[in-house]
């Protein structure tokens, strides 16, 4: 059975660190692209990030450039998003998502999700 389950949300002040990890059990991790997604309160899910099997190749949505890195630890069948510079606005809970072969953005891409950690940012 699949489990992803993500770790490190919290309270953080706006301008920030916070660093989620996303622990993936019951798969061949390295068969798997990973992504992070977020939905704040009355909003739709919306893509963050997203790794390929390696590491190699990774996109970001344009709100999280520069601010957000993801990577992976594939010794540890873990996906991480490393958030610093963080503002109110990106306060949601946030999800991994596993799809077999490449990423995307579209949340309907991917196959197997965690249960989301909620992330606040205060003014």
């Amino acid at each position: 059975q699949v489990q992803l389950v993500e770790s490190g949300g919290g309270l953080v002040q706006a301008g920030g660190s916070l660093r989620l990890s996303c622990a993936a059990s019951g798969l061949t991790f390295t068969n798997y692209a990973m992504g992070w997604f977020r939905q704040a309160p009355g909003k739709e899910r919306e893509f963050v990030a997203r790794i390929n099997w390696n590491g190699g190749r990774t996109y970001y949505t344009n709100f999280v450039k520069g601010r957000f890195t993801i990577s992976r630890d594939n010794a540890k069948n873990t996906v991480y998003l490393q958030m610093n510079s963080l503002k109110p606005e990106d306060t949601a809970v946030y999800y991994c998502a596993a799809r077999e072969g490449y990423g995307g953005v579209d949340s309907s891409l991917y196959d197997y999700w965690g249960q989301g950690t909620q992330v606040t940012v205060s003014s």
